[in-house]
């Protein structure tokens, strides 16, 4: 093997590998911020979730939830956009219909709060059409006309959603993110 070639071989599989060689700090849900007020507590904690550009479905100070409404989550062609993230999670939205939700909880605790994040995601549930005319005809000539008056028909059901489970990606940088806004 040629000696010019090692350098080389070396160099693509740094690369390949990508950032897995080094470990991002995982923050614990719900992350410590020191903070005496518990207006700015809330504040910064909302300001947080407007970084993602999710829209706040419902505040509630004396339960201390903030909950957003769905998003639907940002393709490879939206970097902008920071509800998906990393690259596979932008991957996969961008090939199929994703949505994310967040409910962040603030609770007070001796000498400061704790700010949880719990991150739902959804993949959207696409049936197929029940009844297609494509490749055939519209009008069947061949057969006689059926009048059943009682005919269920199951193609105007309602599209829904599949739980996916949480979004740990999109609760750490939340998280990271809150952290970074109480100057931690």
């Amino acid at each position: 093997m040629d000696r010019s070639f090692l350098p080389i071989a070396l160099l693509l599989c740094l690369w390949g590998s990508g950032c897995a060689l080094f470990d991002k700090e995982t923050v614990s849900n719900p992350v410590f911020v020191p903070c005496g007020n518990s207006e700015v507590a809330w504040e910064r904690t909302v300001d947080a979730i407007h970084d993602f550009r999710f829209p706040v479905a419902r505040e509630n100070k004396l339960d201390g939830v903030i909950e957003t409404e769905y998003r639907i989550g940002s393709g490879l062609l939206e970097p902008w956009n920071k509800d998906s993230v990393g690259f596979t999670n932008r991957l996969e939205s961008t090939l199929q219909s994703i949505r994310r939700k967040a409910i962040v909880t603030v609770a007070p605790t001796q000498g400061g709060y704790l700010v949880g994040v719990e991150s739902i995601k959804e993949l959207e549930d696409v049936r197929p059409v029940g009844r297609s005319t494509v490749g055939g005809e519209t009008f069947q000539t061949r057969q006689e006309l059926r009048r059943d008056l009682d005919l269920v028909d199951d193609t105007t059901v309602p599209r829904g959603w599949i739980y996916q489970g949480r979004d740990f990606a999109l609760e750490q940088a939340m998280l990271q993110r809150v952290r970074k806004r109480f100057g931690r």
